[in-house]
């Protein structure tokens, strides 16, 4: 799938890539020393403060930020993605007046922040006299935000189906519908899964805009935590910890479905050249 959005990197570009990432790799090291450093100095490593994340209560709470987390992100996953086919499938009808919108759509809709599209929805929306619940209020916008993006990775999975897939279907009777139901599209599921995950990871982190509608999320759970035992940084240190375990699982597999991947086409596409 990565092959289809950018060139793969030549040795020079390999070896400017690996520079760029040990630099960084030793810049973050840095900023990290820097930090425990100046943590230990303030007092913000003593065994006292950490004390209260040893307890069930606390991570009670904190797990029930993560469960809201997961809902909307699993609500806004499901939303985006069925938008996200029909406006893929739209981009590639035959029909100007379906394409033409479609496009529009997602051309449009990429360029726009989803924290903008979360501050319409939050104040834009109630003047109109409709003031949706909170949950609703984070998950409309990202499902409106991440639908574009899903649309062009749906559609960047059809083109990379070889055309004589659909041409054999429609040589057998089917109609172009049930061709691409029943052989393009779960073709293309497989082929995109890799980046399907990869763009649900964005969607996961991006609910953290919940904190803005005070919807109670991981992120917002963090901070009424915080306010309540005033231990800020540990909290959100706790917090970030969580975000950065959930986040490094599914980013892992990803990888996996993608090293999977490749391995699945690689055969395939030898025998397609012979």
């Amino acid at each position: 799938m990565s092959s289809l959005l950018f060139d793969e990197p030549g040795p020079r570009a390999r070896r400017r890539i690996r520079i760029a990432t040990v630099v960084g790799a030793v810049a973050v090291l840095a900023l990290l020393a820097l930090a425990v450093r100046q943590f230990a100095a303030g007092g913000q490593l003593d065994a006292g403060r950490w004390q209260p994340y040893a307890t069930w209560p606390m991570w009670r709470y904190l797990l029930g930020g993560l469960w809201s987390t997961a809902l909307a992100a699993v609500v806004s996953a499901a939303l985006s993605m069925a938008a996200g086919l029909a406006l893929a499938l739209g981009r590639l009808s035959r029909r100007r007046w379906v394409r033409l919108p479609a496009a529009t759509y997602v051309e449009v809709v990429r360029t726009v922040p989803a924290l903008l599209l979360v501050y319409l929805v939050l104040f834009a929306l109630p003047r109109y006299g409709l003031d949706l619940p909170l949950f609703w209020k984070l998950v409309v916008p990202l499902a409106i935000s991440n639908a574009a993006a899903f649309a062009e990775i749906f559609r960047a999975g059809i083109l990379s189906v070889e055309r004589g897939q659909g041409e054999a279907g429609l040589a057998v009777g089917l109609t172009h519908g049930q061709t691409m139901r029943m052989i393009v599209l779960p073709q293309a599921a497989r082929r995109v899964l890799p980046s399907i995950v990869s763009q649900s990871v964005g969607l996961l982190k991006d609910t953290s805009l919940g904190f803005v509608v005070s919807y109670a999320e991981l992120l917002y759970s963090g901070k009424v935590l915080a306010s309540y035992n005033g231990l800020l940084i540990q909290t959100y240190i706790v917090v970030a910890l969580i975000y950065l375990v959930v986040n490094a699982s599914l980013s892992k597999l990803a990888r996996t479905l993608e090293a999977r991947q490749r391995r699945t086409l690689r055969p395939r596409r030898r025998l397609t050249r012979a």
